[in-house]
């Protein structure tokens, strides 16, 4: 808990309040950006996209569901560890984490729709779970696990899904979907 001692005297405690709690903000606003050019762009990538939306929603049920198998407690909870953030309360279990599972799900939602955007994808999604390490509310293997759970499922989704979009494009006559090999 090192760090989170360090973070709070180091004059840092604005910025990781700010990725802390905020940081989500930032990918929602990449993924409706991708959401707008896909849908205007490519169809093809647009419902990638919703297949992708899909395995967010998936993800986040399936860390809501680990969290209260496991009742793992914060790290502020059993500590006398001064936070940058409030603790959450008792019951809002730390491992995985949420913010993480979800950073690191609408990261590789945009990259499965346009690879480039991992460049500013993966960069904030890090931050987010760096941030809450920093902040006090969560242990690294939270956040660790918690980037994994959101990538692997999203990716799953996807790969899952990506047969039937294939065959209801196709039908539909998806000529970019020719064009670009896919059908």
């Amino acid at each position: 808990m090192r760090a989170v001692r360090w973070a709070n005297g180091s004059g840092l405690e604005g910025s990781i309040d700010l990725v802390a709690s905020k940081g989500l903000l930032a990918l929602v606003t990449l993924v409706v950006a991708v959401a707008l050019w896909a849908f205007f762009r490519s169809r093809r990538r647009f419902w990638t996209l919703v297949s992708a939306g899909a395995g967010v929603i998936a993800a986040y049920a399936f860390s809501e569901g680990i969290k209260v198998l496991v009742a793992e407690p914060r790290p502020c909870t059993g500590a006398d560890l001064a936070t940058v953030i409030a603790c959450p309360n008792a019951g809002d279990w730390s491992w995985p984490s949420n913010h993480a599972v979800l950073a690191a799900a609408f990261a590789t939602a945009c990259i499965s729709v346009f690879r480039r955007t991992g460049w500013v994808a993966v960069p904030i999604a890090v931050g987010i779970a760096v941030s809450r390490v920093l902040a006090g509310v969560h242990y690294a293997h939270d956040v660790l696990s918690g980037l994994a759970l959101g990538m692997l499922v999203v990716a799953g989704v996807v790969i899952a899904i990506r047969p039937v979009l294939d065959r209801v494009l196709s039908a539909a006559g998806d000529a970019e979907a020719k064009r670009d090999g896919w059908a």
